[in-house]
């Protein structure tokens, strides 16, 4: 910005300018900020006099940001985290509080740690809002770079430095089936059809690697996702291989089986992801303590 005055710059237009950025649209960004659109249009129209440069460009798929904007958009949002924490209150009180707080879990998390992790919040803090989102579709380090996810459970880490995390839980892989059955070994675990859960990412070529060295192979005879396989399981005599803590829910809701693998599985770890510019907010920090206190309950 040359020779900007900043005694006479509204820094209003840079909570529009970032509004604009996070929404890709004039009418949304209002909403956001609290502004009509010939309000957002006015701001924008003295925020290009300033900086000389159109901004964004009008395309049917929203406003596309020029490669100045793109330069400009990272500083401005972290100058206006370090404003807003700066300015935020010394004190956070749960019992009174009534911000909202975005999730994103992975298939895992939300069977495993969502539903206690609401039960504990809203335990502490009856005003609260909670939006759980399933994390597969989601552009994690965009959203959290952009301040529109608070915390990512589970799901691969974030790149990049400025992510914080934090282990939660660690897992290892059992086998769920109908029974009775008091054990399972190798050769009738390669035996029974198995199946395999289509919403989850979990590598299980550690299975197939143990088997191989005696001799044998699994067959998928079916794939499915996790809510629709306790029925399936509990008719049909098939065994799938899970997470523990997964199986656990499983078994109880269907009258299953959990059972050890006939081989050694490895331990998974489930961890939850921050931007690091909200290391210092007290309700953040509290809403992690919190997740990390049902998770160690676990």
């Amino acid at each position: 910005m040359p020779d900007l005055n900043w005694g006479a710059f509204d820094l209003n237009l840079l909570i529009v300018f970032d509004a604009v950025m996070r929404e890709r649209s004039v009418t949304r960004a209002g909403a956001r900020v609290g502004l009509s659109q010939p309000a957002m249009s006015h701001a924008l129209a003295r925020l290009r006099h300033v900086l000389r440069d159109e901004l964004f460009i009008r395309t049917p798929q929203g406003m596309l940001p020029t490669g100045r904007a793109e330069e400009i958009a990272v500083p401005i949002r972290r100058a206006l985290g370090d404003l807003q924490l700066s300015l935020h209150a010394a004190e956070f009180d749960p019992a009174l509080a009534t911000r909202t707080f975005r999730i994103a879990v992975d298939p895992y998390a939300a069977a495993v740690l969502a539903a206690p992790i609401v039960a504990r919040c809203i335990a502490l803090a009856p005003g609260l809002t909670l939006d759980i989102r399933a994390s597969g579709s989601l552009d994690l380090t965009e959203r959290l770079d952009r301040g529109d996810l608070d915390l990512a459970i589970g799901a691969p880490d974030p790149d990049g430095e400025r992510f914080a995390h934090q282990p939660l839980l660690h897992d290892d892989f059992v086998a769920v089936l109908r029974g009775p059955a008091a054990a399972l070994g190798a050769d009738a675990f390669a035996t029974l059809p198995h199946l395999e859960i289509s919403t989850l990412d979990d590598d299980l070529r550690f299975i197939d690697r143990a088997l191989a060295a005696r001799g044998l192979k699994r067959r998928i005879a079916l794939r499915m996702p996790y809510l629709s396989a306790g029925p399936v399981l509990a008719g049909l005599p098939t065994v799938a291989a899970l997470r523990r803590r997964m199986a656990d829910r499983l078994a109880q809701a269907h009258g299953l089986e959990v059972l050890p693998l006939p081989h050694p599985s490895p331990r998974i770890e489930t961890a939850m992801h921050w931007h690091r510019r909200a290391d210092g907010l007290l309700a953040h920090r509290w809403l992690r303590d919190t997740v990390a206190e049902v998770a160690h309950a676990l």
